[in-house]
């Protein structure tokens, strides 16, 4: 969840870790350090607060260096004080440390430690890791093979930058289920935690595996196992603009992201439609379709709910019996699978610490996986079996919006890739990627409500309560859109299908709730119909949102949104979502909220 930079090079180091920082805040924000070496010692800088608070000190401090490391913290073991802040020392002040990802054997380490005449000024399992690779260091070995060594005494998730004022033209980095870049310059190279803290910088990166160990100096980037063999990188370019990493002139970076949908579903299509067919590349082989029997989707959040939608894909048009696991659920109960099942991963980051473990469980279980991910080179991207790029470029904001719309587009691919494969009777394949070269269009048009939808905004900004609710697809947007404003508006949700509002959540209804209902499928609007009036009879507000050639709703709801129609009832749920999303960015910013920031959550959830 946290940010990682470091560089070596001939710029001042300080300057370029730092603004490092800045382009990685969205991975945790609640203290920041930096390290540098100078002449015969190691300077720490840190504050608790956000990262204006390091910048100030910073600035008033000025320092110089040719190699610094530096950390943005979203707190897990401590709170968020200025003790508890990254980087930390090892017992001798020999080494500085950064690190993502928990420990889970620091206190039988820390007693160890401690009986030794080791102490401690934090409460981090990070200050463990620095006591334990300094204590490797000082027995006079290499700075990566201290931190070689020190690992493999540890448990857990972790993500290591490890510097020596002892050895001051290196930086050595770990990495173990956390995820590290390294950035490839001319007479400088880097390390992050995420590509897009190194575009500025360079285009040529390459990512670390679990249980790699890296030695970074100006000229080269060398890398070994744990067993101490050489390894090799494997570098790439990356394509993305640099813009693609910047607000790009929006107030934030999730209207930002709003605004690329129309962008986002062009590149989730690209290449993968021909003619009146799908032709999505390097899936399984023609006969591992007819072989499977039920799918298994395995996603956390924004990912589930697009799961969400992806059963109501894969019953209704392949009639293929489909479940949908919380991932932090999934290997604690007894998952109905088999060889013939299929597990999907949905993941933005492909990081997700607990899509992940259940990805092991599935692969120990010889069960077929196939991932569904926005980041090359990401962890479930690898260790899935199968990979289908969502291509939504880097998403910054914490709130998750035009992943999720790619998400869901990918699912619609892959559910039609299989009815081609499996002739499925009955599926109009090529009527369906009529609808799908048409959906930009209809992203694009659905855009044009934003003024409506922050008047709307501005209306219930105040609001106690909303519900939201719908039937079929619309019930599964209405989850995310309910998320949605709970992220950024901090705004409490009611939200389940429709029909069950009767069973318990209507007894909340009262005078100034809000209730927004989803009702684009015309075959049980008439059903919606009947709730919308359950909810004005006990004085609450309704906003309506249905297809642009519906009517019947003028007369009923009390504010009518109207997204633009295709021939599929699953597109036309799933463009309603960037007015809902557009709802809830503009709530928060009423309220006054942080946006692209909220409160206790992280972009990147890489711990369970």
């Amino acid at each position: 969840m946290c940010g990682i930079a470091g560089y070596i090079g001939t710029r001042n180091a300080v300057d370029v870790v730092f603004d490092q920082l800045k382009r990685l805040e969205y991975r945790g924000y609640d203290s920041a350090g930096v390290a540098f070496v100078q002449a015969d010692r190691i300077g720490i800088l840190k504050r608790a607060g956000k990262l204006t608070q390091l910048g100030g000190l910073i600035e008033q401090e000025k320092p110089e260096a040719n190699l610094a490391i530096a950390h943005s913290r979203w707190a897990t073991h401590g709170g968020p004080t200025d003790f508890n802040a990254h980087p930390h020392y090892d017992q001798q002040a020999k080494i500085a440390l950064i690190h993502n990802g928990i420990i889970e054997n620091y206190l039988e380490l820390k007693e160890e430690l401690v009986r030794a005449g080791h102490t401690f000024q934090s409460e981090t399992d990070t200050e463990v890791a620095a006591h334990i690779i300094g204590r490797e260091y000082v027995e006079g070995v290499s700075l990566e093979d201290a931190v070689r060594k020190a690992v493999q005494k540890m448990r857990g998730a972790f993500g290591f930058v490890v510097i020596s004022h002892l050895d001051p033209e290196k930086l050595v980095c770990a990495r173990n289920a956390s995820p590290l870049v390294v950035g490839l310059g001319e007479g400088e190279n880097m390390v992050a935690s995420d590509i897009p803290a190194l575009l500025p910088y360079t285009r040529r990166v390459a990512i670390l595996e679990n249980d790699m160990v890296a030695t970074v100096t100006r000229g080269e980037i060398k890398v070994i196992g744990l067993d101490g063999r050489k390894l090799e990188l494997s570098p790439f370019e990356v394509d993305w603009d640099i813009a693609a990493a910047e607000k790009g002139g929006y107030d934030h970076f999730m209207l930002k992201e709003i605004h690329e949908q129309p962008a986002v579903v062009r590149s989730a299509l690209a290449g993968r439609i021909e003619g009146h067919g799908v032709a999505l590349q390097g899936l399984f082989s023609d006969h591992v379709w007819q072989e499977i029997d039920r799918v298994v989707i395995i996603a956390c959040g924004t990912a589930f709910h697009a799961g969400l939608m992806g059963k109501t894909l894969f019953e209704r048009v392949l009639q293929l019996p489909t479940d949908v696991y919380f991932s932090s659920e999934f290997r604690y109960g007894e998952p109905v699978v088999s060889p013939r099942s299929l597990a999907v991963f949905i993941s933005q980051s492909g990081e997700t610490a607990d899509s992940l473990a259940a990805l092991r469980l599935c692969k120990s279980r010889r069960i077929r996986t196939l991932g569904i991910v926005n980041v090359v080179g990401s962890s479930i991207a690898r260790e899935c079996d199968r990979t289908i790029m969502t291509q939504a470029g880097p998403e910054i904001s914490v709130a998750s919006t035009k992943a999720y719309t790619a998400q869901c587009i990918v699912l619609l691919l892959l559910a039609l890739h299989i009815a081609q494969v499996k002739e499925t009777p009955g599926v109009r394949v090529g009527n369906m990627v009529q609808d799908l070269r048409n959906f930009t269009g209809y992203v694009q048009a659905s855009l044009s409500l934003e003024s409506e939808m922050r008047e709307v905004a501005e209306m219930f900004q105040d609001a106690k309560l909303v519900f939201f609710l719908g039937r079929n697809a619309d019930a599964h947007v209405s989850l995310e859109a309910a998320l949605k404003l709970k992220e950024v508006a901090y705004v409490p949700t009611q939200e389940c299908p429709a029909g069950e509002m009767k069973h318990g959540p209507l007894a909340l209804i009262e005078p100034g709730v809000l209730a927004v209902f989803g009702a684009t499928d015309s075959d049980v609007r008439e059903k919606t119909v009947s709730n919308m009036k359950e909810v004005q009879a006990r004085g609450g507000y309704v906003l309506a949102l249905t297809t642009e050639d519906d009517s019947s709703l003028d007369s009923v709801a009390d504010r009518v949104v109207k997204v633009p129609k295709s021939g599929s009832p699953y597109l036309n749920a799933l463009v309603s979502i960037v007015p809902l999303q557009l709802l809830a960015y503009y709530v928060a910013k009423a309220r006054g909220c942080e946006i692209d920031q909220p409160r206790n959550l992280a972009k990147s959830v890489t711990v369970e």
